[in-house]
């Protein structure tokens, strides 16, 4: 995309969602990602559940190493590969809403639904991102010289 038609893009509401979107699903992966090294937020081993905790090896701080590891790296896509980056980051979201189902039920039932509206915006991203960076179709000469 040249300069020219993302200046001209910007006007367009619906470019501007998903340039929010994909600014707020680059940053905040990676930002969450950081902190799962460093819990400057919160001792994240404690939203983990015990059967999460049973079947990852070593310890809950352990996990959350390579949960900041991923959370880092959905970011990232994101932000190089949008059309990709934003359904990941949905997938991850869905798994994060079935360990905090499974904590201690009710404890965690918020910050599920939370997510799962962030789930929403993180699939509502790919759609977006599918819109703006479509990929053009081959003519048919071009595909038939490609085949050969």
């Amino acid at each position: 995309m040249t300069a020219n038609s993302e200046r001209g893009r910007l006007g367009d509401v619906a470019y501007q969602a998903y340039l929010l979107l994909r600014v707020g699903f680059t940053a905040a992966p990676i930002l969450f990602g950081l902190d799962k090294f460093f819990n400057w937020t919160v001792d994240w081993p404690d939203y983990l559940a015990s059967w999460v905790n049973d079947i990852a090896p070593g310890s809950g701080q352990d996990f959350m190493y390579f949960v900041g590891a991923v959370e880092i790296g959905a970011g990232l896509l994101v932000a190089f590969a949008p059309r990709i980056g934003a359904y990941v980051v949905a997938a991850w979201l869905g798994g994060i809403i079935v360990n905090l189902l499974t904590v201690e039920p009710p404890t965690y039932y918020d910050i599920a639904l939370r997510d799962f509206g962030l789930l929403l915006a993180a699939l509502t991203l790919g759609r977006l991102a599918q819109a703006f960076h479509a990929v053009p179709a081959a003519s048919a000469p071009e595909a038939l010289r490609r085949a050969a």
